[in-house]
């Protein structure tokens, strides 16, 4: 009888056990459907933008004309966007042009882009579109190029940066006469993980460039 008992008890036991970790299992699972959903949502959300191709807003601040940020030299012709991102998360779009500026003073290194867009989608334009930017290596002659501040180590930029991508990216691209096809990323000039997001995410790459074709063809529908 005493040894019945201790083996009901045992078979109790394991039973709670048992129910203990399929119920810790279905809470785990129920999290990671919540965060797979919200990402979805977010992603469907980019992929369905409301932008076009017209002229977006942009403050200009050129560069002095220096041989570390702005050397003066003519672009050949543009034949390609080039989109990079600041890799200093946090920083702010004028931020990144004033160190741009800084550098012809400090001389430790080449660096400039044509367009910075900061977290809250304003665009600064420091290099003009037909003179080199250091920004894209063996492209610099050929591109124009476009730096995106993020918020954190994830490279992921806020919806008023990806926003303001998107229409600057399809405005570039009607201005002179390109399509999406031809705006690539760091990454595909020298393997740098340049933009990190679009690096680490292939399907978000593929999102952005369907949004700038989709925002040329609304201006080309507008104009009809």
């Amino acid at each position: 009888m005493i040894r019945n008992n201790r083996n009901k008890r045992r078979r109790k036991r394991k039973l709670s056990l048992k129910d203990t970790r399929i119920r810790a299992g279905l809470a785990i699972l129920a999290v990671l459907t919540v965060i797979l959903a919200v990402r979805s949502c977010a992603s469907g959300s980019r992929r369905n933008l409301d932008v076009d191709a017209s002229e977006p807003e942009i403050d200009v601040q050129l560069l002095d004309v220096n041989a570390y940020s702005r050397p003066g030299i003519n672009t050949d012709t543009i034949t390609g966007i080039v989109i990079h991102y600041t890799a200093n998360p946090g920083s702010t779009a004028q931020e990144n042009r004033d160190y741009f500026n800084s550098l012809q003073y400090t001389q430790e290194t080449e660096a400039s882009s044509n367009f910075v867009i900061g977290l809250d989608g304003e665009i600064i334009q420091c290099v003009p579109t037909w003179e080199v930017a250091y920004a894209s290596n063996e492209r610099n002659m050929d591109t124009v190029s476009i730096e995106c501040c993020h918020p954190d180590d994830s490279g992921a930029f806020t919806d008023e940066t990806y926003r303001s991508l998107v229409q600057l990216t399809a405005w570039l691209c009607e201005k002179f006469d390109l399509t999406q096809d031809d705006v690539i990323r760091h990454y595909d000039v020298t393997g740098k993980i340049c933009p990190k997001y679009f690096v680490d995410h292939e399907d978000e790459w593929s999102g952005f460039k369907a949004n700038v074709g989709k925002a040329m063809e609304r201006s080309a529908e507008e104009a009809e």
